[in-house]
Formats: structure tokens, C-alpha cells, sequence
């Protein structure tokens, strides 16, 4: 196994884990940081993509194009829920309802593929939602300002949102992981564009511009660069692993950081929403491990 590329993706997941906590000290809502996000990762990566000379050895196919394109919008609003849900609920919490990306990626297949959904993974998915409930908390469904007030509708549709992102990436197979991530961010600018109030950028102190760039560059360019130049090297048993770095270092400065003190049932429901996530991304298949595609994005 490539050590080096195993300590790149490791790195790349611990640096992401920290994003919530950049997120709030920002100052600014959810649609514009997206929007900043989108213009530093199209100006970073798209600079790193024309200095290796990549965007001459792109094969331009109008379906994959429009694919990404397609796969741009939901990136997109994957991340404006996401920074919706912080700003309503802690980042454990969000980013333990986030994870459950998998459970719907599972779930698309076995509507749109037609891929059988095994027993097992019919339990995985139940123990998630069990779990999605208690971190959350029963009180909070008990009406519906309630359930909308929490958060835990912004974190649902980021996960359904980055569900999409990774199912429908997976058939892209010409353009590089640069060229998809770079209309990607294009395809954000130009959606988020009309919605953005840009007085909220007025007042802002050293130290928010400061996050807001650290998101931009750091969270998004400097992130997206170690993870596409590490996932050509390693399995996809080994990604599948290494990503939950990303949850677990939010939680730890969510914990230490912002004083978040989970009550049992939160514990329980973040234990249960893991456990479930891991039988479906570590089950064991008929075949090796591949190499992941190159394709599929990071949140």
C-alpha cells in the first residue's frame, strides 16, 4: 500500500474535519461563503489543472459535460446545507447526519439500478435512521417548527445532496478529476451568483476574512489537490476507511473546541448512525478491491 498517498488522504480528511469550526467563525451565511468557496477551488485547482498542462489532454464529450454540470448543482447544494445546518445544530450533530451519505447512495442504486438491497442492508439503514432520531432528539419531532428549527432537515437534504453527487459522478469516465471539479465550481458561481448579498462581506474583522479564506483555499483547493492525488494509489477499502477520519475530528474540536457535551442518547445515535455507515461501505463483496473512481468527489 502507498504510504504516501495513505498520509495525503489522511491529511486531507483531518483538514476537512475542522471546516465546521471554520464555518461559524466566518461571520457570514451559508450561500455566500459557498459562493467564495466556489470562486478559491475554480482559480486553485483550475491553476493547478493549466500549470500540468491537463486541460490539453481533456477528451470534451457533451454527455460527461452535461453530466458534470448536472453533478455541479448538487455539489453545490450539498455544501449550502451543510453550512445551513451548523448554523442551526452543533457539527457533531450535522456531520453525523451528513455521513449518511452512503446509506442513500445505497438506496439510489436499489431504486434507479435496480441493484437488490440485501436484509443486512435493510438493518443498516433502519439502525442509521434509529440513529438519526436520537442524536437529533425525539422532542424535536414532536411538531413541526420543532423538526424544521433543529437543523436536521438542512443536514438530511446535504447528505441526499452529496448522495447524488457521488451516484451520479460515477459513469463519468473521460474528463479528469480537475476538469469535473473545475465546472463544478463554475457551474456554483453562476448559480449562487444572483442569490448573494454581498453587504454581509462589510464589517467583516481580520480574523472572519481570515476563516472565510482558510475555507476557500485550505478546505476546498489545498483538500480537493491531496485527495485526488492520493485516491489513484488506494483501494477502495482503504478510502472507505480513511474518510471517517473526517467526522471523527470534527467531533473531537466540536468536543474540546465549542464545549458540545452529547447527552447518552446522542452518543447512542451517533454510535448507531457509524456502526450502519460502516457495514455498507467495509461489507464484504465477491470480488478485490478496486481502485476508486477517480471521479467521485470529496464533501
Amino acid at each position: 500500500m502507498n504510504g504516501s498517498a495513505m498520509m495525503k488522504l489522511t491529511l486531507s480528511m483531518a483538514i476537512f474535519g475542522s471546516i465546521g469550526f471554520f464555518t461559524i467563525n466566518t461571520g457570514i451565511p451559508a450561500v455566500e461563503l459557498v459562493f467564495v468557496r466556489c470562486i478559491c477551488a475554480t482559480l486553485f485547482l483550475g491553476a493547478i489543472w493549466y500549470l500540468t498542462k491537463g486541460h490539453k489532454k481533456e477528451q470534451w464529450i457533451r454527455r460527461e459535460v452535461l453530466q458534470t454540470f448536472l453533478c455541479g448543482i448538487f455539489l453545490v447544494l450539498n455544501w449550502v446545507f451543510l453550512f445551513k445546518a451548523f448554523e442551526e445544530m452543533s457539527i457533531s450533530i450535522a456531520i453525523s447526519i451528513y455521513n449518511l451519505a452512503p446509506i442513500f447512495v445505497l438506496i439510489l442504486g436499489t431504486i434507479f439500478l435496480r441493484e437488490r438491497m440485501s436484509v443486512p442492508g435493510i438493518l443498516a439503514t433502519l439502525i442509521c435512521f434509529i440513529g438519526s432520531i436520537f442524536i437529533v432528539g425525539i422532542e424535536n419531532f414532536q411538531s413541526i417548527n420543532q423538526f424544521v428549527n433543529s437543523g436536521f432537515v438542512w443536514a438530511l437534504l446535504s447528505a441526499i445532496c452529496y448522495a447524488l453527487t457521488m451516484f451520479t459522478s460515477k459513469t463519468i469516465q473521460q474528463l479528469s478529476p480537475y476538469a469535473t471539479t473545475f465546472l463544478q465550481t463554475i457551474v456554483g458561481i453562476v448559480m449562487l451568483l444572483p442569490f448573494c448579498n454581498f453587504e454581509v462581506f462589510v464589517g467583516l474583522t481580520t480574523s472572519n476574512w481570515l476563516y472565510i479564506l482558510g475555507t476557500g483555499i485550505i478546505h476546498t483547493g489545498f483538500v480537493y489537490y491531496l485527495f485526488f492525488d492520493s485516491i489513484r494509489n488506494l483501494s477502495t477499502i482503504i478510502i472507505s476507511v480513511l474518510v471517517f477520519v473526517d467526522p471523527v475530528v470534527a467531533i473531537l474540536l466540536d468536543t474540546f473546541l465549542l464545549d458540545f457535551r452529547p447527552t447518552i442518547l446522542q452518543i447512542i445515535g451517533i454510535f448507531f448512525i457509524f456502526v450502519g455507515i460502516l457495514y455498507i461501505v467495509l461489507k464484504p463483496t465477491n470480488t478485490a478491491p478496486s481502485k476508486i473512481e477517480e471521479k467521485e468527489v470529496v464533501s
